[in-house]
């Protein structure tokens, strides 16, 4: 699976008929929903969905409504759930096991004795407790409270799913290099002792387990499903049209198995299948779990779904379940539009509650968002879709777009009176017909990544600098800036570009004046323009605000959950802002989402930080990045902390300690010297005090 992430440039809208009221910090907003649900666990009543971004989420009525039950949880990124007598058990990445013992409102690390913190699996067998790690097997009889390596026999210990059948503890795994081609292992002695399962299995790479009476069941990432008959497996997938399977379920006589295009039946222990995916608009199904008689599928990137019938028709679940990654956001009357990576996302009221509006969208993975009268335009990688029913519905709208492999790579759209303009990787599109018709209207093979109207004036911003034209786009000129540039903001005579610095002009872009955002914000994304104030939103700085024409800069984060920072829009006073859950992956509870603030309170009453000392909490990205043999890493404390700083390698085992002692605030860094490690990917994690923030680097000799 590839998740493609670009940044359009920021598109500022105004709307001032709603009423302000002042906010003394950030507010998020109550949606949008969807997300990564990795995993499912039912405890009586209770049905709790492991995210990869916004941990642990609950729903006590049947998947109706969700809320978030995160209080302890340092990591957000959750790979598995099991449920042990009373108590919940979480598995994540890099930071190990967490227990709650009342229903997920509370966690505690549970990781005595557990060596590899990176957890992929759980399995229960009377009080035993099994869990699955990238450095093999563990065994807890104490719910928990401690762990001991059971791994006799294991020679693959890249833990990828566990399973109890009767008295036998089953084991797939992967190859500790390439992820793949792993052994199935079975244990009759409760992990003491571990022998290959493996015959006839074509793929062993083995996903998820199930059993249906006497049957045991094994999906496989590639090969199909698999029945043990005992001495052998065989393989069982007639009808089953993707082989790529994620996630098996059992009731009764039905056999359920999630793949990457959806989900399969079987009434004949998978002797043959059905698809049975109506209503199911997110097919990446990675998780699958019956909570009474309903089943409920966890997906990538479009939350939960549930079914009533068997499979025959799905519903989107997901009131509560926030979703962290948003691209875009665009206002058009009194609706905002949210874009993000599983679709678009329609408020009519002020953020307050938000609804699917994804209709004809054939690709979710939203990038920009532009409003031109009563259409609103997507920007996916499938190309440009347009909507004239406030999203109900959707067409694409392409021709001339696509390049000869059917890609367009739209990084940008505007609108200047009747023509609207699309930015992509090989230059810049004109419409004059609502995007039925394309036409090339410069920059051949130039990747255009911003556009900006001002006026009769037109700016685009591509990799060698800006460009102007007074003439909709028929004739260009360079101005002074000869830098690559991603995002505009335009406000009365001003106009700002943003590439490594930021620029300003008030006459049109024939001169200019940069400014330096600051190396330890990161890459800025969007600019806005409101009240006779600058804002901007950036990688690790989150929102800063400037009421000086750039020249200076001050962080607005009160509330703000994580500091990346992809889309503005301005509506009613509120600056709204689309974010990033930072680090969602392997880093502590950062959220991401939409969050709200008011524009008067930001311009008057600022987060001020003190002298020297950063306004967030952050860790920047190692350079040289690869590097050989050493390289330096930064980090910024906003206040006073216990610090520790580690490697990890691939398997999430820690190779070095670089810092591990109580700092002060400000900005801080270290060499990282490598000679002595192989050639690879690493992680680095800082942890201050219960913050918590993790990147990756590459270390090649």
């Amino acid at each position: 699976m590839k998740k493609l992430f670009l940044f359009p440039a920021g598109l500022l809208l105004l709307l001032t008929t709603i009423p302000p009221v002042v906010d003394a910090q950030w507010v998020r907003s109550n949606g949008p929903y969807g997300g990564w649900v990795n995993s499912l666990a039912i405890s009586g009543n209770n049905l709790f969905a492991g995210t990869q971004g916004g941990g642990v989420f609950l729903s006590t009525n049947g998947g109706t409504s969700w809320r978030a039950v995160n209080a302890g949880l340092t990591n957000n990124g959750i790979r598995a759930l099991a449920v042990l007598g009373t108590n919940i058990f979480a598995g994540t990445w890099l930071d190990g096991i967490f227990r709650s013992t009342d229903n997920g409102i509370t966690w505690t690390a549970v990781n005595r004795g557990l060596t590899n913190p990176n957890v992929n699996a759980f399995a229960v067998s009377g009080s035993n407790l099994y869990a699955g790690t990238m450095d093999g097997v563990f065994l807890s009889s104490d719910s928990g409270a401690n762990w001991t390596a059971v791994n006799a026999g294991l020679t693959e210990q890249y833990i990828t799913a566990l399973f109890v059948s009767g008295t036998s503890l089953f084991a797939g795994t992967a190859s500790r290099i390439t992820e793949g081609n792993g052994i199935v292992y079975r244990s009759t002695d409760n992990g003491t002792t571990w022998a290959p399962s493996t015959y006839g299995l074509t793929n062993t790479t083995v996903t998820a387990f199930a059993a249906s009476q006497a049957n045991l069941f094994a999906a496989t990432n590639g090969g199909g499903v698999f029945l043990d008959g005992g001495l052998a497996w065989t393989e069982i997938n007639t009808g089953l049209t993707n082989t790529y399977v994620l996630s098996l379920a059992v009731s009764d006589t039905n056999l359920y198995a999630g793949t990457e295009e959806g989900i399969f039946l079987s009434t004949n222990n998978g002797m043959s299948w059905r698809a049975v995916n109506t209503g199911l608009t997110n097919t990446y199904v990675a998780s699958l779990a019956f909570c009474g008689t309903d089943l409920f599928a966890g997906t990538d990137g479009g939350g939960v779904f549930r079914s009533t019938n068997n499979g025959a028709s799905w519903t989107d679940v997901n009131l509560g379940l926030m979703y962290a990654f948003v691209n875009a956001l665009a206002v058009s009357g009194t609706n905002i539009f949210a874009g993000a990576g599983n679709g678009v996302f329609l408020s009519t009221d002020n953020g307050t509650n938000w609804t699917t509006a994804n209709t004809g969208l054939t690709n979710p993975d939203v990038k920009a968002l532009a409003v031109s009268g009563t259409s609103l335009f997507a920007v996916t990688d499938s190309g440009v879709f347009l909507s004239t029913t406030n999203g109900a519905n959707w067409t694409a709208v392409n021709t001339g777009l696509k390049d000869m492999y059917g890609h367009a790579f739209v990084n940008a759209l505007t609108v200047s009176g009747t023509n609207l303009f699309a930015g992509a990787e090989k230059g810049l599109f004109l419409s004059t017909n609502n995007g039925t018709i394309w036409t090339p209207a410069g920059f051949a093979d130039t990747a255009v990544k911003a556009l900006c109207v001002n006026g009769a004036n037109l700016f685009a911003g591509t990799s060698g600098g800006v460009f102007l034209s007074t003439n909709d786009g028929e004739s260009w000129a360079p101005t002074p800036i000869t830098s690559g540039v991603i995002c505009f903001a335009a406000g009365g005579n001003s106009i700002f570009a943003s590439g490594a610095d930021v620029f300003h002009s008030t006459d049109n872009g024939t001169t200019w004046t940069a400014s330096n955002i600051g190396s330890m914000n990161g890459a800025l994304f969007v600019l806005a323009v409101a009240d006779s104030a600058l804002f901007a939103g950036t990688q690790y700085g989150g929102v800063l605000v400037s009421t000086d024409n750039a020249a200076h800069w001050t962080a607005v984060n009160a509330g703000l959950t994580t500091t990346d920072v992809r889309s503005f829009a301005i509506v009613g006073g509120y600056l709204f802002a689309g974010t990033y859950g930072l680090g969602s992956l392997y880093a502590g509870p950062y959220g991401g989402g939409i969050f709200k603030r008011s524009l008067s309170e930001m311009t008057t009453s600022v987060d001020l930080p003190l002298k020297g000392v950063p306004p967030q909490f952050s860790l920047k990205q190692n350079y040289p990045n690869p590097f050989n043999p050493s390289t330096t890493i930064r980090y910024a404390l906003s206040g006073r902390s216990r610090v520790t700083l580690s490697v990890f390698n691939a398997l999430g085992q820690q190779v070095a300690t670089l810092v591990n002692e109580t700092q002060d605030p400000g900005d801080h860094e270290i060499r990282f010297d490598g000679r002595d490690l192989a050639s690879g990917i690493y992680f680095y994690r800082l942890r201050a005090g219960d913050l918590v923030q993790c990147r990756k680097l590459v270390y090649l000799k």
